[in-house]
């Protein structure tokens, strides 16, 4: 037994967890993309204004790991999670641009127990996020593993 809030019991097809907000600065997009991403649009202003993003924007790569964050502060910290075999899909639906708010929310969509691991759940997520505006800036959908309360296990 666990005293995690979320275990695999818990997620069920529907539920929804809202994330909290994230403040996105310029300093950060740029200090991301210096060692991951150093595409112009991603480390200079003008440059940024130039392309078709229109301003400094953050690389997807750092916005998905702005997502990661989010993620692990509404659900992961406070749960059974062992993981994720990986992700099933993932878009970028508009820029992340240098002072944008983001916030967004995930839904579970569907679970089983694994044959192959008693005592373990897959629980399919889609995740949302979203800026100020309300405007999905990302979407992604991926399975996460998590341990039953009863390793008996809910299917």
């Amino acid at each position: 037994m666990t005293d995690k809030k979320w275990a695999f019991e818990e997620l069920e097809p529907g539920v929804t967890i809202p994330f909290g907000e994230k403040k996105v600065g310029a300093d950060e997009i740029i200090a991301f993309a210096q060692q991951f991403d150093a595409q112009p649009m991603h480390l200079d202003e003008e440059a940024g204004k130039a392309s078709i993003l229109g301003g400094l924007s953050a690389s997807g790569w750092h916005s998905c790991a702005i997502f990661m964050r989010m993620l692990y502060d509404a659900l992961l910290v406070n749960s059974t999670s062992q993981g994720s075999p990986g992700i099933t899909e993932a878009r970028w639906k508009r820029p992340v641009i240098a002072g944008d708010t983001l916030t967004g929310s995930t839904t579970v969509l569907e679970r089983r127990a694994l044959k192959s691991r008693p005592g373990i759940g897959l629980v399919t997520f889609r995740h949302l996020v979203t800026n100020q505006r309300g405007e999905t800036v990302m979407e992604m959908e991926n399975p996460i593993m998590f341990r039953m309360r009863d390793a008996g296990g809910a299917a």
